[in-house]
């Protein structure tokens, strides 16, 4: 390529609404970028909400909340393999996000070497994430739930 090459494609590039031509022979590589300007966009402002407060009993007792739970237990393989998240194509899933789980409850079944494998819960609580998709593989102590446990 020459230097009247690279010129014509600078014409043909002004002349466009191209920002960028790439253009490779053999060991030369030209990449030719038009600066477009930038434009600056309007972001929302954030604003601050009032919190709407409880209205105070009469006798002066002060209501009490209810603390938010923050101990998480995560539910890991115990095997290789194909992990479903219900007992049949047709049916349900044993567990998903928000179900109360029961310790020793069913909660998915893990396919290896042909053999469905019913797994259960080793902690009681509520299912906060399904970390692996329906019909995906998976490893041995890869975290399959996460449970809050409160």
């Amino acid at each position: 390529m020459n230097k009247d090459d690279i010129e014509d494609l600078i014409t043909i590039m002004d002349r466009s609404n191209l920002s960028e031509i790439e253009i490779a022979e053999g060991n030369t590589k030209i990449v030719l970028r038009k600066n477009a300007p930038i434009l600056a966009q309007a972001l929302p402002q954030p604003y601050a909400v009032q919190p709407q407060l409880p209205s105070m009993p009469i006798n002066g007792e002060v209501p009490i909340r209810p603390a938010t739970c923050e101990n998480f237990h995560v539910i890991k393989s115990p095997m290789v393999g194909t992990f479903y998240a219900s007992p049949s194509p047709d049916s349900d899933s044993f567990v998903h996000v928000g179900s109360k789980m029961e310790k020793d409850a069913p909660i998915c079944i893990l396919e290896a070497m042909k053999v469905m494998n019913e797994i259960q819960s080793d902690v009681s609580g509520i299912v906060r994430e399904v970390l692996v998709q329906n019909g995906q593989p998976v490893e041995f102590g890869q975290p399959l739930f996460k449970v809050e446990v409160c």
